[in-house]
């Protein structure tokens, strides 16, 4: 047996945060080294920040990623560890793997699939490089190979799939167990989305099996730029066997998943498959070979152990528990806010932002310690609580905002959930503001405004009269202030531009309104695993959806001004995710929904694609939200559609 110890690196890293990013990378190398690793896989970008954007388009950050590369060297000592670093070379920008041997560089691997779809634009930044090509690059005054490398570490061979080259049909694995490398290791910047993880747990298993090999996977951890979340989640698999798994989701700055893989068993596996076919005249230019006196592995640790949110039948929302408190945490700390803000309507969506928050504090105790917490957030003045709820109280502030028309039972409710979730909790009139706005307008235009002939104008009014007062409240904390808009909404633009639009982040404006009912009911009777329900919620499940901006008389509710939410996400599924036209979309309808006559369905289908065409310049304006699905509607992450259009006005003629 030759046995190694092998681990995959989960860090949370910032773009171009130089200091902060090499300190944990340092941090992350000495725990190897602690815990008796010999091959540890670090994250793509891992130096510089994958979401550098067009920052990536200035000499300055290869050449700074360079600087702090040369001085980690000296961390690598006695190990074999690979950097994700961008390098500058025949004025063009590569993605590389740079391989550090026992404290100095001996190759440079350089990604040959670029992401180009979805919320990736590496094309825009980067260029493939092109299979079966070596060169030599300077660097520091030193030239070392680069390109389609593999490398022969003192007997035991390594080769790369960098992140995105995983996930193509033609993935370079194939070629490098032809080669016969013994491990193959993928630094990944692989980012969260509902379910990915079970694809990326396939291609990880299946290309361990596949190519008789062991195989390392490293990903990025937590909210890194602003939008994009990454779940971590390491994996080692060898020979089709998952050897250990690491965690997702979390909070700390980085995690480590460690395992001991046996070379010479991979071996004799490829050596007992009939398929296999070695690649006897392989290139002489594509190995690196460098001297390296492998130490006796330490103990297998212990095997695969999944969460126990993982394996829950409410998957989906854990994952969107998960994923959206560890994004606010992140964006709270790395912009330096110190706090959230929301104003707290006591219906669905603001319900769902402010217990996020409350969640977010709870989670981040529970992982961290308070101490810990206090220590990330030390910015913060006054943070000197001893529990969670004393954190919520300090960190979230909510405020139930009333105009004419709203209703007693959503100011208890609002009220009902500030006092479960711990928040401090205000309560606004901002009915003298309506009614002098509407006066100024009457006076100016010489007529009454009633809800006859004015109904959007007087809607959108009291909607936008609550947006300074919670802008001031954020200001007065130096808070981030939530905007509460969902998916839903944003597909049909029904939300008030400055109103409930208003604030620095969207946090639920990637998840459709009918998940989030049904998340609320879920967090109300069960919760997340470890953190259990919050019943106070029930004062909001049992209300039908109403922005409350008509009198009271008018029984307004949301779906009453649109359609069923089932059928809305549904449109936008089609029609949006699926490209189809009207006519199509209609066809699918009428076999999902035969509850509903066609006349119906045909309004609700000319409803959808005129205002999703109207109102694109919303999406636009939207504050920055999360990345959760890949199929959303986001136009800065996901689905561009232009402003102007001829909003299908002959695709729709043809249904009626």
């Amino acid at each position: 047996m030759k046995q190694i110890a092998v681990a995959a690196a989960v860090i949370n890293q910032t773009p171009l945060d130089w200091d902060g990013n090499q300190a944990r990378l340092v941090e992350t190398l000495r725990a190897a080294r602690a815990a008796g690793v010999s091959v540890l896989c670090l994250p793509e970008m891992c130096i510089s920040g994958y979401g550098c954007e067009d920052a990536f388009m200035g000499a300055g950050v290869p050449a700074e990623a360079q600087r702090v590369l040369f001085e980690l060297l000296p961390e690598t000592r006695g190990m074999v560890v690979s950097f994700g670093v961008p390098v500058l070379y025949h004025n063009a920008l590569f993605n590389t793997a740079v391989v550090a041997v026992d404290g100095r560089i001996v190759g440079l691997v350089a990604k040959r699939y670029l992401a180009g779809d979805g919320i990736h634009y590496e094309p825009r930044w980067f260029k493939p490089w092109p299979e079966g090509h070596r060169s030599t690059i300077q660097l520091n005054g030193a030239d070392y190979p680069l390109g389609d490398l593999m490398f022969d570490v003192g007997g035991v061979r390594f080769g790369f799939e960098i992140c995105e080259d995983a996930w193509v049909a033609a993935r370079p694995g194939a070629a490098l167990a032809k080669a016969g490398v013994d491990i193959i290791l993928n630094p990944s910047a692989s980012h969260f989305a509902f379910g990915k993880f079970e694809t990326r747990k396939r291609f990880v298993l299946e290309g361990s099996r596949a190519f008789g090999v062991s195989y390392v996977y490293a990903n990025l951890l937590g909210n890194e730029a602003g939008r994009v979340i990454y779940d971590g989640g390491a994996l080692v698999a060898s020979g089709g066997r998952l050897l250990a798994t690491g965690p997702r989701l979390g909070f700390a700055d980085w995690h480590l998943t460690r395992a001991v893989v046996d070379v010479e068993a991979t071996r004799m596996a490829q050596a007992r498959t009939a398929s296999f076919y070695p690649d006897i005249d392989e290139p002489h230019d594509a190995w690196v070979r460098v001297p390296f006196d492998w130490p006796a592995a330490p103990a297998q640790p212990p095997g695969v152990r999944a969460a126990a949110w993982e394996t829950s039948s409410s998957l989906k929302e854990e994952e969107f528990t998960r994923a959206i408190t560890l994004a606010l945490f992140d964006y709270l700390r790395k912009s330096g806010g110190s706090g959230f803000v929301v104003s707290l309507s006591g219906g669905a969506d603001s319900t769902a932002v402010a217990s996020l928050v409350a969640l977010m504090v709870r989670r981040a105790v529970d992982e961290l310690g308070i101490e810990s917490v206090r220590h990330k957030l030390g910015y913060i003045r006054e943070l000197t609580g001893e529990d969670a709820p004393a954190i919520v109280g300090r960190l979230l502030t909510t405020a139930y905002q009333a105009s004419a028309n709203s209703s007693a039972v959503t100011r208890k409710a609002a009220a009902q959930v500030a006092a479960a979730l711990g928040a401090s909790h205000l309560e606004l009139d901002v009915e003298p503001m309506v009614a002098g706005y509407v006066g100024m307008i009457e006076r100016a235009t010489g007529r009454t405004l009633t809800w006859a002939h004015d109904d959007l104008a007087l809607q959108n009014i009291q909607a936008r009269a609550r947006a300074p007062g919670v802008w001031m409240l954020a200001n007065l904390r130096g808070a981030l202030l939530l905007a509460t808009s969902n998916r839903s909404e944003a597909a049909l633009g029904y939300a008030t531009m400055d109103g409930d639009t208003c604030g620095g982040i969207s946090p639920i404006a990637g998840i459709d309104k009918a998940f989030l009912r049904h998340w609320l009911e879920w967090l109300e009777t069960a919760g997340p695993e470890g953190l259990g329900p919050l019943p106070a919620l029930a004062a909001v499940t049992r209300q039908r959806s109403t922005p409350e901006l008509r009198p009271p008389d008018s029984q307004q509710s949301s779906e009453g001004d649109l359609m069923p939410f089932a059928v809305l996400d549904v449109i936008e599924r089609l029609a949006i995710r699926d490209k189809l036209v009207p006519r199509d979309v209609l066809t699918h309808l009428a076999g999902r929904f035969p509850e509903y006559s066609r006349d119906v369905l045909v309004q609700w289908v000319e409803r959808f694609f005129i205002l999703f065409s109207r109102n694109q310049w919303k999406r636009e304006r939207y504050a920055p939200s999360f990345h959760l699905d890949d199929e959303n509607l986001d136009p800065k992450s996901w689905c561009r559609f232009p402003i102007l259009s001829g909003g299908f006005r002959r695709e729709l003629a043809e249904i009626k």
